[in-house]
C-alpha cells in the first residue's frame, strides 16, 4: 500500500468485493430502488421485542447473507468491521457478540459503511487479514427517538429533514477471488480519509447541510492526491446528502471548480420517491449501506460502469451536543471501486 499526496491511500493489491448483501424496511422496499434488496423486514421490529432488537436482527441478517451467498462459514469472515447509530454502537457489538468473530466497532456516523470499507481493504491489502466483512445499519424507529423525539409525540418534520433508513448493507472483502461468488469483477483500487469540516450548522434535522463541506473537500482532495480530473470517474457516489445536500454539494463544487453536474448521484435523493413524502430523502448509515450493496456494487460487476467513487458522508453529532446548542461537524471519506476483468 503506497500513499499519494496528503490523505489518500492506494492499494497495491487492489481487494477484490466477494460478495454483499442489504435488508430493508417497508418504506424503502416502496422507493425506486424497492426492487434490488435482498430481503425486506416483514415487520419494524422483525418479530423482537423492542425497535432495537429488530435492527440488530435486520444486520445479523444481512452479515450472514452476505456470508452464505459465497457458501463461507462466519468464521472465514476474517474480521468484523461494523458500527450504526446507537449509543455505544449496541447494534453492531450485540450482533458481534453472536458472531464471536474479531470485531472493530465503528462510529462514523452516517459514513460509517465507507470507513469500514477503507479500513477492511487496508487490512486486506496489507495481508493482515485473508477477508474483512463491512457492515452499516440504521432504523427509523431507533434513530428517530435518540437523536430528535419518541415516535409517540407525532412530531411534524421540518421541509429540509431527511428521514433515517431502516436498513443494513454487508460486502465482503477478499486478497483473492472465490471459485463460486457472485463478485468477481469489482476492485478497491484507492480510498481518501475525510477531514472534518464544520460550517456551524445547530439544526439537527439539517444533515445534508452540515455534511456537504465534508463531501465537497473530500472528493476535491481524492481527485488532487491522484493527478485525476472528474471525467475519470462514471459515478460520484454521496452517501445521504439528499436533496438540500446535494444542492449544496454542487454550488460548494463549482466555487472549486469541480463540475459533478452529470456523474453526481446521492443514495439519500435515490432511495425514497418524491411520492413518498419524506421532504428531503434518506439519512442514516443504512442509507448508503443498502444501496452500495444492492445497486452500485452489482452495476460495477456488470460493467454498466467502470469506475466508482464513492463517499459516506456523516453528522458527527450526538443527542446531548444537539441539546447544548453545539454546531455539528461533518465528515466523508471516499473510496475508489474499479471494474476489473
Amino acid at each position: 500500500m503506497k500513499q499519494a499526496g496528503s490523505a489518500t491511500l492506494l492499494f497495491e493489491n487492489r481487494p477484490y468485493v466477494l460478495s454483499a448483501a442489504s435488508v430493508a424496511g417497508k418504506a424503502e422496499e416502496k422507493g425506486p430502488y424497492g426492487h434490488v434488496f435482498d430481503e425486506i423486514m416483514e415487520d419494524d421490529r422483525l418479530g423482537e421485542k423492542t425497535f432495537e432488537q429488530g435492527e440488530r436482527k435486520m444486520l445479523l441478517k444481512a452479515l450472514c447473507r452476505a456470508m452464505t451467498r459465497v457458501g463461507l462459514p462466519m468464521e472465514e469472515a476474517g474480521c468484523l468491521l461494523a458500527g450504526d447509530l446507537l449509543n455505544q454502537i449496541v447494534t453492531a457489538s450485540y450482533a458481534a457478540r453472536e458472531l464471536a468473530i474479531p470485531y472493530l466497532g465503528l462510529y462514523g456516523a452516517c459514513s460509517t459503511m465507507t470507513e469500514a470499507l477503507l479500513l477492511g481493504a487496508t487490512l486486506v491489502d496489507g495481508g493482515y487479514r485473508d477477508r474483512a466483512l463491512c457492515a452499516a445499519c440504521s432504523h427509523f424507529s431507533t434513530a428517530e427517538r435518540q437523536y430528535r423525539f419518541p415516535l409517540e409525540m407525532g412530531t411534524t418534520a421540518p421541509p429540509h429533514a431527511q428521514r433515517t433508513v431502516t436498513g443494513a448493507g454487508a460486502v465482503l472483502l477478499g486478497a483473492s477471488p472465490l471459485p463460486h461468488t457472485g463478485f468477481r469483477h469489482v476492485r478497491l483500487e484507492a480510498a481518501t480519509l475525510g477531514r472534518v469540516r464544520d460550517l456551524g450548522i445547530t439544526d439537527a434535522n439539517n444533515m445534508g447541510a452540515a455534511m456537504a463541506p465534508a463531501a465537497c473537500d473530500t472528493i476535491g482532495r481524492h481527485l488532487e492526491d491522484r493527478g485525476m480530473k472528474e471525467m475519470d470517474f462514471d459515478w460520484i457516489v454521496t452517501g445521504d446528502l439528499g436533496d438540500f445536500g446535494s444542492r449544496m454539494l454542487r454550488e460548494l463544487a463549482a466555487e472549486a471548480d469541480l463540475d459533478l453536474e452529470d456523474r453526481h448521484m446521492d443514495c439519500g435523493s435515490m432511495i425514497y420517491s418524491p411520492q413518498q413524502g419524506y421532504h428531503c430523502g434518506g439519512s442514516g448509515c443504512g442509507c448508503s449501506a443498502v444501496l452500495l450493496a444492492s445497486y452500485v456494487l452489482p452495476q460495477i460487476e456488470r460493467g454498466a460502469v467502470r469506475r466508482v467513487l464513492f463517499l459516506s458522508t456523516g453528522a458527527l453529532m450526538s443527542p446531548l451536543s444537539a441539546c447544548q446548542g453545539e454546531s455539528i461537524p461533518g465528515i466523508a471519506h471516499a473510496i475508489s471501486l474499479v471494474y476489473e476483468e
